[in-house]
C-alpha cells in the first residue's frame, strides 16, 4: 500500500453556484479522500476553481462587474459549499493565482522550447459556453446556425478567425496509444479507455492554445498580446498543486497523481488525450488513473448550469433537513450517501426526489436506524446509560466483519463507491436479522448475561458499521459513535479489531439520527416540489417523477377519464372466483433488491415446493421482519419477470391511510394449507 496518495477533482466555472453534478465529483473525492486517510495514508485532495474563462467575463458582466471581484466571490461560494456538503479538501486552487499563473508560463514556455509549440494561423468554430474549438467537420449545421456537438443548446458557434499559438498534439497519438495499452489501470471505466482509443485512431489534430486581444486570462510570456486558451491553462492545476514549477521536494513527493476524477463530458479530448500529451511534451510522468464518472440527469439531459436544469445541494438539503426532522449536516450525509448508493460511480442516472426520500426512509431510519436504535434502546432498558458487558459466546456478527471488511475495501480502492455501500448494507441487514434471531425482549430478565451478550454484540457491530460508513457519512458516523460512547474519528482496519466497545463505557439516550418520515406528509412534499415555480429557462430542475408501479393520470379525452361516466361493472360470479387459487406460504428469506426500492425478494415454502416471489413491501416491511411469517398468497398467478428475477405469485395485502398489512391467517396452520 502507498504512503501517499494524490488525487484532483476538476477546477469548476465560477459563473454560477454549484449544483448536484459538480457536487457529485466533489463528494466522491471526498469520499475516496477520508478512506485513503483513515488507512494510515498522507492524501492531498485538490479541488479549486477555474477562473480565466470568456464565460466567466460575460457572468461578470452580466451582474455589472469587473471579473476579479466576481470571482472572488465565486471561490468564496464554492468553499462554503464545500464546508456545508461535508467536503474536506487539502488544497483549493484559483487558476486566477500568482502561482498557478507562474506555473502555465513556465510549462507553455517549456514545450515553446522543445519545439511542441509554434505560431500560425487559426480557423476554426468556438464554443463560448464550454470553451472549446471545433473543426469544421465537428460542426453540425442546425437552421443555418453552427452548433455545439457536445451540447447542441449551448448558443451559436462563433467561427474565429486569428494568429495564434498550437501545440503539436498530433505527434502523440501513438505514444498515448503505447502507453494505454501498457497501463491498462490508466484510463478507468474499461468502456471510456474505448473510447479515448477510438478518439485517438482517428487522427489527432494541433491544437489551438491562445487567444488573440483577450484581457482576462494569463499572457504568453514572450507575446503579452495573446493570452494562454483557458483548458491549457487550467490543465495545468494539477501541477501547480503538487509543487511545480518551483517546489521540487514537493512536486517528487506528489507528482505523478494517483487519480484524476472528472466528468464524462472533459474526459475523452481533454484529460485523457490533450493533458498526456502535454506532460509527454514536458517530460514529466503520466498520471496512474483517469477516471471518467457519468452524470446526473434531469428529464434525460446533463444537469448543468449553461442549461439550466440542475439542483443546488444546499437547499435539496434544506427541503430534506425540514422534511424529516434531521439535523442539516445529517440530511447533507443523507444526499452524500445517496448519490452514490442510487448509481455507480462511472454511469449515468436520473436524479428523482422520490428516490431521496425512499433512500432515506429505508435504508437510513428503517435499516441503519433500527440496528443502532433497537440495541441501544434495549441496554438502557437492561444496563443504564452504560455499555452492557461482552460474551466470548457471540461470534457471529465478529466473523462476519472479518469476511466483509477487504470486500468493502477492494471495493473502494477499485472506486466501486456503490458497490462498497452494498457491501455495507448486507451487513446491516446481518444485524438486524441477528437481532430478530436472538429476540433479546424475549430472554427473561434473570439472564441479564444472556441479554447482555446479545446486546453489546449487536452495538459492536454497530461500531463497526461507523468505521465504513464514516467515508461517505462524516456526520453521522460520528454522531452514531457518539450515541454509543466512542471517540469520532476512527482508523480503517478497527472495523475488524473486534471489542473495541468497552464494557461499562457510559452511552447515550437512543435518537433517532434519521427520523422515519410519514408516507404521507413525504407525497405531498413532493407534489409540492414538482409544482414549484422553475428559474428561467430551467425546466426540469425539480421534476416530477413517475415512480416504479404507479402511472401518471390519464388525458382527458381517455376513456374512463371523465368522472360523470357511467361505472364499470366489476362484478365476478363463482366460477370465476374459483379459478384464483390462494393458500399458506411460509416465508424462508427475504432481501431487498439492488436498485429497486420498492420490491423485496421473498423465498416461500407451499409446503410440497418452495417459489420465489418479488412483493412491492419494501417500504412497509424490513426484510428480516418478514421471514418466519405465515401469509396468503395466490398461486396460480402467471409468473411475471421483474428486474431480471421471475416472480412466482403474489402475497395479498390490505391498505389504508397509508398503512399496508399483509394478510395472515389467525391460527398456525402448515405452509400449503388451501384457502376457500
Amino acid at each position: 500500500m502507498p504512503n501517499r496518495y494524490y488525487l484532483t477533482t476538476p477546477i469548476y466555472y465560477v459563473n454560477d453556484v454549484p449544483h448536484v453534478g459538480t457536487s457529485y465529483t466533489t463528494v466522491a473525492a471526498d469520499i475516496l479522500a477520508r478512506f485513503h486517510r483513515a488507512r494510515g495514508e498522507e492524501v492531498l485532495f485538490a479541488t479549486g476553481t477555474d477562473e480565466n474563462a470568456t464565460k466567466v467575463v460575460q457572468a461578470a458582466e452580466a451582474r455589472g462587474m469587473e471579473p476579479q471581484p466576481f470571482v472572488d466571490g465565486m471561490a468564496e461560494s464554492f468553499k462554503r459549499a464545500w464546508a456545508e456538503l461535508n467536503v474536506e479538501y487539502d488544497v483549493f486552487i484559483r487558476t486566477s493565482e500568482p502561482r498557478h499563473k507562474r506555473a502555465v508560463q513556465t510549462f507553455f514556455q517549456t514545450l515553446q522550447d522543445r519545439g511542441d509549440i509554434y505560431q500560425g494561423p487559426y480557423e476554426g468554430w468556438y464554443c463560448v459556453s464550454c470553451e472549446t474549438f471545433f473543426a469544421q467537420d465537428e460542426v453540425p449545421e442546425v437552421n443555418g446556425e453552427r452548433r455545439c456537438p457536445n451540447i447542441p443548446e449551448h448558443p451559436p458557434l462563433k467561427l474565429v478567425q486569428e494568429t495564434n499559438y498550437f501545440f503539436a498534439l498530433s505527434r502523440y497519438g501513438e505514444r498515448l496509444l503505447a502507453h494505454i495499452d501498457a497501463h491498462p489501470e490508466f484510463l478507468q471505466p474499461e468502456f471510456r479507455r474505448n473510447e479515448v482509443i477510438q478518439f485517438i485512431n482517428q487522427g489527432l489534430r494541433d491544437v489551438c492554445i491562445t487567444r488573440a486581444a483577450v484581457e482576462w486570462g494569463i499572457p504568453v510570456p514572450t507575446d503579452p498580446s495573446q493570452v494562454i486558451y483557458v483548458w491549457f491553462d487550467a490543465l495545468i492545476n494539477y501541477l501547480t498543486i503538487a509543487g511545480y514549477p518551483d517546489d521540487t521536494e514537493a512536486l517528487a513527493k506528489w507528482w505523478p497523481a494517483n487519480l484524476h476524477l472528472v466528468g464524462k463530458d472533459i474526459y475523452v479530448r481533454f484529460h485523457c488525450t490533450l493533458w498526456p500529451a502535454m506532460l509527454m511534451a514536458a517530460g514529466l510522468e503520466l498520471p496512474e488513473t483517469v477516471f471518467g464518472h457519468g452524470f446526473w440527469m434531469s428529464e434525460g439531459k446533463k444537469m448543468s448550469k449553461s442549461l439550466g436544469n440542475f439542483i443546488e445541494p444546499l437547499k435539496l438539503a434544506d427541503w430534506l433537513a425540514e422534511l424529516s426532522g434531521a439535523r442539516k449536516e445529517i440530511a447533507v450525509d443523507a444526499i452524500r450517501y445517496f448519490l452514490f448508493r442510487e448509481m455507480p460511480l462511472g454511469e449515468d442516472g436520473n436524479f428523482a426526489r422520490s428516490s431521496l426520500l425512499q433512500r432515506f426512509n429505508s435504508d437510513l431510519a428503517n435499516d441503519l436506524g433500527n440496528a443502532l436504535n433497537r440495541s441501544l434502546k434495549m441496554t438502557q432498558q437492561n444496563f443504564g446509560l452504560v455499555a452492557p458487558p461482552a460474551s466470548n459466546t457471540e461470534t457471529r456478527l465478529r466473523d462476519l466483519a472479518l469476511e466483509i471488511h477487504p470486500r468493502v475495501t477492494a471495493a473502494l480502492v477499485q472506486l466501486d463507491l456503490q458497490g462498497a455501500l452494498a457491501i455495507v448494507w448486507e451487513y446491516i441487514s446481518a444485524i438486524n436479522k441477528y437481532l430478530d434471531d436472538r429476540k433479546p425482549w424475549s430472554v427473561p430478565k434473570e439472564n441479564l448475561a444472556e441479554i447482555g451478550g446479545i446486546l453489546y454484540h449487536a452495538l459492536e457491530a454497530v461500531r463497526v458499521v461507523t468505521v465504513w460508513i464514516a467515508p461517505f457519512m462524516p456526520k453521522a458516523a460520528a454522531e452514531l459513535r457518539r450515541q454509543i460512547g466512542m471517540a469520532p474519528q476512527s482508523s480503517w482496519d478497527d472495523a475488524i479489531r473486534w471489542g473495541l466497545l468497552q464494557s461499562g463505557t457510559p452511552v447515550e439516550e437512543a435518537v433517532p439520527i434519521f427520523p422515519r418520515m410519514d408516507k404521507k406528509k413525504m407525497s405531498e412534499a413532493l407534489n409540492s416540489a414538482e409544482q414549484a415555480p422553475q428559474p428561467a429557462g430551467a425546466a426540469g430542475t425539480t421534476h416530477p417523477v413517475v415512480s416504479e408501479g404507479t402511472l401518471p393520470p390519464p388525458p382527458a379525452d381517455a376513456p374512463g377519464a371523465n368522472a360523470d361516466a357511467a361505472p364499470v361493472d366489476n362484478t365476478i360470479t363463482i366460477d370465476d372466483f374459483v379459478k384464483v387459487e390462494l393458500r399458506v406460504a411460509e416465508v424462508l428469506s427475504a432481501e431487498r433488491i439492488p436498485k429497486a426500492d420498492k420490491l423485496l425478494n421473498l423465498r416461500v415454502s407451499l409446503g410440497d415446493e418452495e417459489r420465489t416471489v418479488l412483493a412491492g413491501m419494501a417500504e412497509y416491511y424490513e426484510p428480516e421482519a418478514l421471514v418466519g411469517r405465515k401469509v396468503v398468497m395466490i398461486v396460480n398467478l402467471a409468473p411475471r419477470k421483474m428486474r431480471g428475477l421471475m416472480s412466482q405469485g403474489m402475497l395479498l395485502a390490505a391498505e389504508a391511510d397509508g398503512k399496508v398489512s399483509l394478510l395472515q391467517p389467525d391460527q398456525d396452520l402448515p405452509a400449503g394449507a388451501k384457502i376457500r
